[in-house]
């Protein structure tokens, strides 16, 4: 895996053509909102204009997102034509998603698959699992295995079957093991940047134009709790 680094210290995982993907950081957010801070795509845009001299606006697609508090693997589209079979392959879940998270309350099973249905409160952007359908809610599913016992936590590695709007977040806080720092679903305190334990870790696709198959793998924040694992 080839690991490059710019003046705006983006991480960048995978560069071709098409696609760029890189390793977003806490706090980062990867499209414009009403905070009006610079966004990932912003960066990245940089990244390329810098790189190629490439003159005028440069094209870049955002291909899905990561909450701001996380951190991990993030793709943006280099051309249209790679945007459209992208969003194709996350929309079908022809993608396969890997996190990593740290929680302390152990769960009962040490490996499990979990399933809720998750209603969105749009006002204050939260997602509450219930263990049967509700109106307006969304099937989510997802595996989970404790993959290392730490002093005072465990490190969790999951596998999304579904997208959801916080899924991880709030299906692992239904079972009582909410993600270190993560104040919004019953974690006791913050982390002190604010951001939250979970790593988008690992991504598998097939390539939208190249048809090769592509492992991405995004190494972890650089801390004592990450470094333990």
């Amino acid at each position: 895996m080839k690991i490059i680094s710019n003046k705006n210290n983006l991480q960048v995982l995978h560069e071709d053509n098409h696609l760029i993907v890189v390793n977003k950081r806490v706090g980062d957010i990867v499209q414009g909102d009403k905070t009006g801070d610079k966004p990932l795509s912003d960066v990245v845009k940089e990244y390329i204009k810098d790189k190629y001299n490439k003159p005028g606006e440069v094209f870049l697609g955002v291909v899905h997102r990561l909450d701001r508090p996380t951190t991990g693997i993030v793709v943006f589209a280099r051309t249209s034509k790679a945007l459209t079979r992208m969003n194709e392959l996350f929309s079908n879940r022809e993608t396969q998603k890997t996190y990593w998270c740290i929680i302390k309350n152990k769960p009962s099973n040490s490996e499990d698959k979990l399933i809720h249905f998750l209603k969105r409160n749009e006002k204050n952007n939260t997602s509450k699992a219930h263990l049967k359908e509700v109106p307006d809610s969304k099937l989510a599913s997802l595996d989970y295995k404790i993959i290392k016992e730490l002093n005072n936590y465990f490190a969790l590695e999951i596998n999304l079957h579904t997208g959801r709007h916080h899924q991880i977040r709030a299906q692992l806080s239904a079972i009582g093991s909410p993600i270190k720092g993560d104040l919004k679903y019953g974690f006791d305190r913050s982390n002190p940047d604010g951001g939250i334990h979970l790593h988008a870790r690992k991504l598998v696709f097939v390539h939208p134009v190249t048809k090769e198959n592509i492992e991405i793998i995004a190494p972890t924040p650089d801390d004592v709790i990450w470094n333990a694992v």
